[in-house]
């Protein structure tokens, strides 16, 4: 995985306003907690895996006042300005942030200390190459019972391209049927964005109750 530089933050995140995660991140917190409110789901630890400058991870803390949270980002320059946002909404909320990739997280001994009922994972695996994903994702999902994900297919990224003229030349371009081969051996998609550990639920023992959209 790449670990991005001042330039890299400068140039792709020039207009953070209009940017997906950041200036609508208000939004995906308030869609993830009511999604959870309605099927009366208590989300009491939370992590960020790739949490950037802290945008989403700041709001969705805001929303579910967790207990433990912890953020991870692997860029110095990203990290510091991180560590100077003002992340917990009550000071009780136990938060750890680390200056580490996502594979140097999973490579952690795995201890209850690693373990979140929720996990935020937005626009990191189209950084990590194919040996890197077939590590994280096993390790993930014993370790985060629930994901919200998003990675840009090929096809977002020519959009990308077209629509806002903003080519990334770092993220490795895959399909849609890629990630979800690699995604459906460990997860289950139970809605937009929002993924369920096979490590925690099947069928049977998952708490939502709308059997019909799982894939």
């Amino acid at each position: 995985m790449p670990v991005f530089q001042e330039d890299y933050w400068k140039h792709n995140y020039s207009e953070p306003s209009t940017m997906d995660g950041i200036g609508n991140a208000n939004k995906h917190a308030k869609y993830i907690k009511s999604f959870f409110d309605l099927e009366m789901i208590d989300v009491s630890s939370v992590i960020d895996l790739g949490a950037g400058y802290g945008h989403l991870f700041q709001k969705t803390l805001k929303v579910f006042i967790p207990y433990k949270a912890c953020a991870i980002e692997p860029s110095k320059y990203a990290f510091d300005k991180l560590q100077k946002k003002k992340l917990k909404s009550v000071e009780s909320t136990d938060l750890k942030i680390y200056n580490e990739t996502i594979e140097q997280w999973c490579r952690r001994k795995s201890t209850a200390k690693l373990r979140f009922d929720f996990g935020l994972c937005t626009s990191v695996f189209q950084y990590l190459d194919e040996e890197t994903l077939d590590f994280v994702l096993p390790v993930l999902s014993q370790r985060v019972k629930y994901l919200y994900l998003t990675v840009p297919t090929d096809k977002e990224l020519d959009r990308q391209i077209e629509d806002l003229s903003f080519d990334d030349t770092y993220a490795l371009r895959r399909s849609r049927s890629f990630y979800r081969q690699k995604l459906s051996r460990h997860f289950t998609n139970i809605s937009s964005r929002i993924w369920e550990s096979k490590f925690y639920f099947d069928e049977n023992s998952t708490l939502f109750t709308d059997l019909l959209y799982r894939s």
